[in-house]
């Protein structure tokens, strides 16, 4: 749901219809966080505002990190080409987000594409953009039954 390396920041959880960014952490992982953390704030004004920001965290600390749970559905996009032709994915994917592993200290977070491939989040590019479609794989599966007949076919 979160990487090891992201559980002593800020988090949330994530919500549907939510875009997302791959991010690099303070801590040298990466993750998803939405890109509103990641804009620049206001210059402070006034000698004691400025202070308190000279002397504060850096501003990557601000980003939230945004937890998935596993066998969310997301649509991953401009997928980079070194993962294109390696395993044989279009520039946009519909992927599966799935935890890897549940031993400590290791990067468990992964999205898995349709070929079954699982890539892990830190193979991915930052500022790659994900879309949140479900949190729940149950939810997914009863929207692709409602849109298909008995045999597989596409309802229209």
């Amino acid at each position: 749901m979160c990487d090891y390396s992201r559980h002593g920041m800020p988090n949330r959880l994530a919500e549907e219809g939510e875009v997302l960014v791959v991010h690099r952490f303070l801590t040298g992982s990466k993750g998803l966080t939405s890109p509103e953390y990641l804009k620049p704030t206001a210059p402070p004004k006034g000698l004691i505002a400025t202070l308190k920001t000279v002397f504060a965290f850096p501003n990557q600390f601000k980003a939230c990190a945004v937890c998935v749970p596993d066998g969310a559905k997301l649509m991953v996009y401009g997928i980079p080409p070194r993962l294109q032709e390696a395993h044989g994915l279009s520039a946009d994917e519909a992927v599966t987000f799935r935890q890897v592993s549940l031993e400590v200290h290791t990067y468990r977070d992964a999205v898995e594409f349709r070929n079954g491939v699982r890539v892990r989040l830190q193979e991915l590019e930052d500022g790659q953009r994900v879309e949140v479609l479900t949190l729940s794989s149950e939810k997914a599966d009863v929207e692709v039954a409602l849109m298909t007949d008995a045999f597989g076919s596409a309802r229209l």
